[in-house]
C-alpha cells in the first residue's frame, strides 16, 4: 500500500446503534473529484482485531455499496548482499500491477510522521532491475499472501476509501499473520474514520512499513525503525521546517519505544519512552513563540499525563537497578535486603502494569491520532497574523540562536553563586540546564554537530551531577513505601538503604561543581563569534 500522509480533527464520525453487516462492500475507488486534496493513513492492526472492523457500527452507517474482496498476493525482492535494504528500498511486486521501487526507511533528513505509508520511487517493468541494485540480480526475499478488501465510507467530511489487508508475511522457513489498513480521502475525513476505528480497535500507525516487516522476517534481524534518537533538524531551513522536523521525529520516536515497553523487558524502553517524551514537550517549549495553539497546549497536556504514569516505573527500575543492586553487593546474601528488593519488585510490577494498561488503551492511540494530525494540519497557522506567519519563516539559524542565548543567560544568571546555592536552587539550575539541552539537541544539526555535542557532554555531566540529590530524594521517598509496620527487619534494610543513598551524595557532590566550572561561554556552538 502507497500514498500520502493524514490529519486530525477532534470531531467523531456518526454511529449507528444497529448491527453492521459483516461484510463492507465498498463500489469502485471514487473518482479522482470526489477526494480533492486526498491523503492516506496506514495503520495496523492486530490479525485479531481486523475482523472485527466491518462489525463496528459506525463504520457500518458510514457504508456506501458493496465491499470488494479479492486474493491478493505481494512479493518482495532485493540482491543477494541486500543492496537495496542497506537504502532503504525494496522492490515490490504485486500480484496485479506494475512492479515497484519503494522507499520503506525514510532519509535521514527527511521530514517524517507517523501513520505515512511507504513511498513509490519508481514504476518498473516487467523484467526492470533499478539502478539502486548496481547491476545485480534481484532475488525473492519475502511475499504476503492473503485478502484486500476495498470499501467506500461516506462521512460528514468527504469519501473515504478503505483499503484492508489481511493475511500472511511469509519467508523460506516461516510465517506470521498480519494486517493493515490504508484510509484515503481528505485530511479531515481520514482522520475522523481513524479516530472512529481507533476508540474500539487498536488500530495504531505502524513500527515498519510491510514488506520491512518481511525483510526483518526473512532475515531473522529485528525490524528497523522509522526514527530513534534525537531529532536531526540539519535540512530546515525556517523555523516552522525544523519544529515539523523535530516534533514528526519525536512523536515516532514515542510510538517505537512505548511499543517495546513489556513487564519481563530491561528498563531502557520506558527510559527512551520519557526522554522522547520530554524532548516533544521541550520542543513545543522551544517553539512556542510561533506555534502556541490551543491544539498544542491540548497534546502536551495529555504528554504530561502520559509521563506521570510512566514516572513510577522508570523510578522503580533505577532504585532496584541502581542502589538496592549496590547495597546487595555490600551486604552478600543477607535476608533482610533480598525480602526489601521483593518488595520492590512487587512495586514494579505494580507501575508496568499501570504503563500497559495506559499504552493498551483508546486514550493514547486517539493521541497518537492527535499528534499526527497537529504535524499535517499545522492548527498554529489557523487565523495566524503577519507577524506569526514571519516567525514561522524566520530562518532556522537566527531563531535558533534567540533560543539558545536565552536559556544560555538564564542557566548562568542562576548558577551565578554556585557554591552557594540551596538544594532547591540546584534543582531549579537542574531544570534550567536540561531546557538548555533539550534546546541544544534541536539545533545542534543546525550549527554543527562536532561542537554541539562537546557542548551537550557538557551540560548532560552537570545535570548529572545536580541529579544526584534528586535521585537521592526519590529514593528515600520509594525506600520509605516498602516499610512494614512491626517488622524489625524491614526497618533495618529501610535504614540502611536510605543511609547508602544519602552517602551516595555526599561522595560525589563536587562533581556538580566541576561539571559547571567546565561548562563556559567557549561552550557557545550557537555563537556567531
Amino acid at each position: 500500500m502507497t500514498g500520502a500522509a493524514g490529519v486530525t480533527d477532534n470531531s467523531r464520525l456518526p454511529t449507528s446503534e444497529g448491527e453492521a453487516e459483516s461484510a463492507i462492500a465498498p463500489p469502485p475507488a471514487a473518482p479522482e473529484a470526489e477526494l480533492p486534496a486526498a491523503v492516506t493513513l496506514e495503520f495496523e492492526l492486530p490479525p485479531e482485531a481486523a475482523g472485527r472492523l466491518a462489525k463496528l457500527p459506525a463504520i457500518a452507517a458510514l457504508r456506501s455499496g458493496r465491499a470488494r474482496g479479492t486474493a491478493t498476493a505481494l512479493m518482495w525482492f532485493d540482491t543477494a548482499d541486500g543492496k537495496l535494504a542497506a537504502r532503504g528500498q525494496v522492490v515490490e511486486a504485486p500480484s496485479r500491477g506494475p512492479r515497484l521501487l519503494l522507499r520503506t526507511l525514510p532519509e535521514t533528513h527527511e521530514t517524517w510522521h507517523p501513520a505515512r505509508p511507504a513511498r513509490v520511487l519508481q514504476r518498473l517493468g516487467p523484467d526492470e532491475t533499478p539502478e539502486e541494485a548496481g547491476g545485480d540480480a534481484l532475488a525473492a526475499i519475502a511475499a504476503f499472501a492473503g485478502r484486500q478488501q476495498a470499501f467506500r465510507l461516506d462521512s460528514p467530511y468527504g469519501a473515504i476509501q478503505a483499503v484492508l489487508l489481511e493475511g500472511r508475511l511469509r519467508s523460506l522457513e516461516t510465517e506470521k499473520p498480519a494486517a493493515r489498513l490504508s484510509l484515503t480521502g481528505t485530511l479531515p475525513a481520514v482522520l475522523a474514520a481513524s479516530r472512529v476505528i481507533a476508540a474500539e480497535l487498536p488500530l495504531q500507525p505502524p513500527l515498519a512499513a510491510l514488506a520491512e516487516e518481511g525483510r526483518a522476517l526473512a532475515t531473522g534481524q529485528p525490524r528497523r525503525p522509522h526514527r530513534l534518537g534525537a531529532p536531526d533538524t540539519s535540512a530546515a531551513t525556517t523555523a516552522e521546517e525544523a519544529f515539523l522536523a523535530a516534533a514528526g521525529h519525536l512523536v515516532e520516536v514515542v510510538r517505537q519505544q512505548s511499543a517495546r515497553i513489556r513487564r519481563d523487558a530491561p528498563p531502557e524502553p520506558v527510559h527512551q519512552t520519557r526522554v522522547a517524551l520530554r524532548r516533544l514537550r521541550s520542543v513545543f517549549r522551544v517553539f512556542r513563540t510561533t506555534t502556541d495553539c490551543a491544539a498544542l497546549r491540548a497534546i502536551d497536556g495529555q504528554l504530561r499525563d502520559v509521563l506521570s504514569v510512566l514516572g513510577p516505573a522508570r523510578d522503580w527500575d533505577v532504585f532496584l537497578g541502581g542502589i538496592v543492586r549496590e547495597v546487595e553487593a555490600a551486604f552478600e546474601g543477607d535476608k533482610r535486603i533480598a525480602a526489601l528488593r521483593r518488595a520492590a519488585e512487587g512495586k514494579r510490577r505494580d507501575a508496568y502494569d499501570a504503563v500497559l494498561a495506559m499504552f493498551g488503551a483508546a486514550p493514547w492511540r486517539l493521541l497518537l491520532i492527535d499528534a499526527v494530525a497537529m504535524l499535517l494540519e499545522r492548527p498554529w497557522r489557523d487565523a495566524a497574523d503577519p507577524q506569526r506567519l514571519e516567525q514561522l519563516a524566520a530562518p532556522v539559524a537566527e531563531f535558533g540562536r534567540s533560543v539558545m542565548d536565552r536559556r544560555w543567560h538564564r542557566l548562568r544568571r542562576a548558577g551565578s553563586d554556585f557554591e552557594e546555592l540551596s538544594a532547591e536552587a540546584l534543582h531549579e539550575l537542574r531544570l534550567d540546564g536540561k531546557r538548555l539541552r533539550y534546546a541544544a539537541e534541536v539545533f545542534t544539526p543546525v550549527f554543527g554537530v562536532k561542537a554541539g555535542r562537546r557542548f551537550l557532554r557538557r551540560v548532560a555531566a552537570l545535570q548529572e551531577g545536580l541529579g544526584l540529590a534528586n535521585d537521592a530524594a526519590v529514593a528515600r521517598g520509594l525506600t520509605a513505601s516498602l516499610a512494614k509496620p512491626g517488622d524489625g527487619g524491614r526497618a533495618w534494610a529501610v535504614g540502611v538503604v536510605e543511609g547508602w543513598s544519602e552517602a551516595r551524595v555526599a561522595s560525589r557532590r563536587g562533581e556538580a561543581l566541576q561539571a559547571w566550572q567546565a561548562l563556559h561561554g567557549k561552550d557557545r556552538f550557537w555563537s556567531e563569534g
